[in-house]
């Protein structure tokens, strides 16, 4: 998870099912980044994944269900940002994705914004049940 040893600041929020809430603790995060001053290019990978991670938690985890709750922590550091998005679905299984870079997904929305979010960042990860992804992004302005 998150810890103090590793970060300057820890945040922990816990919103609805509701994507514009979502989007406000997006923003929140995009802000602390800039006050750490991270790069450009480093908000812009965060950006993207906390869009994909937050809409995904609240569109498929917990299908929109408002008396259902995604979970937001992030620490951040001059070194790096580190957020974990849990929510309350059933979970799923990364690698049963689709690749969508196969012939037959191209057309297929599915699994483009795993692809990215792994293709931008330090880390990204699922907990065993498929309910909790954990991103992170090194400073590299620092």
């Amino acid at each position: 998870m998150i810890t103090a040893d590793e970060f300057d600041q820890l945040f922990d929020v816990i919103i609805p099912s509701d994507t514009i809430r979502g989007q406000e603790v997006q923003e929140r995060i995009i802000s602390h980044m800039e006050q750490f001053q991270f790069s450009d290019r480093d908000i812009f990978s965060m950006r993207l994944a906390l869009e994909e991670g937050i809409i995904n938690a609240i569109k498929h985890g917990n299908r929109l269900d408002l008396d259902k709750s995604v979970r937001i922590a992030w620490g951040i550091s001059p070194e790096k940002i580190r957020v974990v998005i849990l929510d309350e679905g059933p979970g799923f299984k990364p690698e049963l994705i689709p690749d969508p870079t196969a012939d037959e997904n191209l057309e297929r929305p599915c699994g483009r914004g795993i692809m990215l979010m792994k293709a931008f960042l330090d880390l990204m990860q699922y907990n065993e049940r498929g309910n909790q992804l954990t991103i992170e992004k090194k400073n590299t302005s620092s």
